[in-house]
Order: structure tokens, then C-alpha cells, then sequence
């Protein structure tokens, strides 16, 4: 990071031509006074970004200015071309990533710390993005009408025994997508479309709503088992209203044992990330930032903050994740993932999941 400020003041400089040392120290003190600026553009709420920013900021004396939009960040990166402002863009799947990058909008990032912090499994290949928070697609069951060992594996879904007792969201989603595209990658297409149609035979209703929907489901006897994201626990136990619908479901990582080498290993994880943007005016103190946040402390305030993983390795957990214990994750390549979504929603539609 530290080498990254030194280059953004030097290119600062680097076009003055002193006379005189006084010059010199005119440009270094300017530099200094007028700090670095790096603008965001992000899907991710303020809430769970800004409180890093601040902290990035107090450390470095770079601001930082962040846009929120829900959805059309693609478009808008698009219409502005080379005249855009944004130096990032933080999203949430790893599918959003690949568009943004397939888009041409973004460019490749070489970076020691990076690389060193976030395990390859977790960027891009060439730097075009970068994984900033892990988050498991786990099944929930109830506690009530689920056995503890009843069900290990996502594969286990397809048992005729789950007929009619299990939940998702949409097929379509990027979350159902990613998970769909894993097995694709992990099986081939033939299994893994016989391993979509078996889940759809076991759904309890037409898949519909978020994932704390799934689990207000399990509450309410709708079906017994679902599949979401961990860090929806998390927001669930933070709200008085949901507290219940998050006691009444067992958390399950799957794939955990070797199964005669039978199944896929580890729990399918996707990401939070950030990538470059081609045209970032403030390219260098861009990177610091990214830096930044995939050090121990960013990551630290990642956990606390958002309830999602760490990507670094050795990073601390926040408490919840900790009373989880520790378990093995799927190390395939997202990029190795991303490359079969459009299997995956085609594959999402030949089976009428949705339907």
C-alpha cells in the first residue's frame, strides 16, 4: 500500500519541473495537503462498506467517495466511457464480476500484497478482479424435523427422501446460478443437470423470495430444508423479528468428508470483490485502498461488520463464525466457475426450475 501512495505522489509530481528545491518542496506539501481521492462505485450498501473507508482514510488521508446503486452500475460504467470518474467497483458474485470484466471495463491489477493476501482461487488470474469477502452457500434444516447427520452433502438433496420438504430462491439467481455452475464444473453437464432437475423435484413450493425467506419457511413448516447464503444468519440474529426463524434452522456445511471420493469436496463459496477500472483517473491510491482492505485489519472490520468470511488466510472470525468451528471450502477456481453461468441458467430453464 505504502508503495502505491509513493507512486500516485510521485505521478502527482512527476510533470513539475522544479528550478529550485524550493519547488521540490512546494510539490511535496501540496501533495500532501491535497490528498488523494478515490471514487466507488458500488452495489454494496454504504452501511457495510463506509465504516472501511473511514478507516482507510484516517490511516492514509486518501478520501474516498462512494456511489450506491442497486443495479444498472454496468450500463452507467458503459455510457461514460473514458470520461467515467470511477477508479473501482465493488459487487457482490462472482457473476457481476465476470460481466463487468467481459464488459472490457477493467483493467488488470499486478500487486505483491494482493497476491500474497487473497489465495488465488479467490482473483482473477490476470488481476482483472479481486475477492474481498468469502460468503458459504450452506443448507439450513430444521431443527425440529431434521436429524443432525440427516443430510451432509449438497448432492443429498436429490433424495426421494426431501420430496416436497425443501426451499430455494429462483433458479435464475446469481446465487442458485454459482452453485449450479460449480457442479457443472465439478460433474459435467449431464450430472449436473440430472443433480438440478433432482433438487426441483423435492422443492416444497415454486422457488420464490431471498434467502431469509427459505429459512421464514423452515419456521413456518412450509418445508424442512434450504440453501442460502451463511451471512444471512448473521442479519437474521441481528433482528428481533427474525430472531426466530434463525433458531428454528440447523446450520450445515457441506461436503465436508471424503464420501469414497464419491462427491465434491467442500463447501461452495462465492465473493464479495473489487475491480479496476479501465479508465481510473486515480489509479494508484485505487489500489491502496484494495490493499487495504484485503489486509488483516480490513479484513478484521469485513467479518465484524458484515458477517461474511474472511478471504485472507488466518484472518480472524467474527464470534458466530467462531461457535460454527472451522470447515473445509470447494477450492475450485471461481474463474473456473464463472466460465459455465450461461450453461447454468440455460441449464436452469431446460429443467423449468422456476416453473
Amino acid at each position: 500500500m505504502i508503495d502505491a501512495l509513493m507512486k500516485y505522489h510521485a505521478m502527482k509530481c512527476g510533470h513539475v519541473f522544479s528550478l529550485a528545491a524550493l519547488a521540490v518542496g512546494l510539490c511535496i506539501f501540496t501533495s500532501t495537503v491535497f490528498a488523494a481521492e478515490v471514487n466507488v462505485y458500488s452495489y454494496r450498501k454504504p452501511k457495510l462498506i463506509d465504516p472501511m473507508f473511514a478507516v482507510f482514510t484516517q490511516k492514509t488521508g486518501i478520501k474516498v467517495n462512494s456511489v450506491y446503486a442497486k443495479k444498472g452500475m454496468l450500463e452507467r460504467l458503459k455510457q461514460e466511457g473514458s470520461n467515467s470518474p470511477a477508479d473501482l467497483v465493488f459487487t457482490v458474485d462472482i457473476g457481476r464480476l465476470t460481466d463487468i470484466q467481459n464488459a472490457g471495463l477493467t483493467q488488470a491489477v499486478q500487486s505483491d500484497e494482493l497476491e500474497r493476501d487473497i489465495p488465488a482461487q479467490f482473483r482473477e488470474p490476470n488481476g482483472h478482479w479481486f475477492g474481498l469477502t468469502s460468503r458459504a452457500r450452506i443448507i439450513v434444516t430444521s431443527v425440529d424435523r431434521v436429524g443432525a447427520d440427516d443430510l451432509k452433502t449438497y448432492e443429498d438433496l436429490t433424495d426421494a427422501r426431501w420430496k416436497g420438504r425443501i426451499c430455494t430462491r429462483s433458479g435464475k439467481h446469481p446465487y442458485m446460478v454459482a452453485l449450479t455452475a460449480s457442479m457443472i464444473a465439478h460433474y459435467g453437464t449431464e450430472k449436473a443437470k440430472d443433480w438440478l432437475t433432482g433438487l426441483k423435484a423435492n422443492l416444497a413450493r415454486k422457488p420464490q423470495g431471498n434467502d431469509r425467506a427459505q429459512v421464514k419457511a423452515i419456521k413456518e413448516g412450509v418445508c424442512d430444508v434450504a440453501v442460502i447464503n451463511h451471512y444471512y444468519m448473521a442479519k437474521m440474529l441481528k433482528d428481533p423479528k427474525q430472531v426466530p426463524w434463525a433458531k428454528a434452522v440447523r446450520v450445515m456445511f457441506p461436503n465436508q468428508k471424503d464420501f469414497r471420493l464419491l462427491h465434491r469436496q467442500g463447501t461452495h463459496m462465492n465473493i464479495s470483490g473489487v475491480s479496476l477500472t479501465k479508465h481510473a483517473p486515480n489509479r494508484d491510491a485505487a489500489i491502496a485502498l484494495m490493499e487495504f482492505l484485503a489486509s488483516a485489519k480490513g479484513q478484521r472490520m469485513y467479518a465484524q461488520k458484515n458477517g461474511e468470511y474472511p478471504v485472507t488466510p488466518g484472518a480472524e472470525w467474527n464470534d458466530l463464525q467462531k461457535s460454527w468451528g472451522p470447515f473445509k471450502q470447494d477450492e475450485l477456481a471461481l474463474a473456473d466457475i464463472a466460465k459455465n453461468r450461461a450453461a447454468a441458467i440455460r441449464m436452469a430453464d431446460e429443467v423449468g426450475y422456476n416453473q
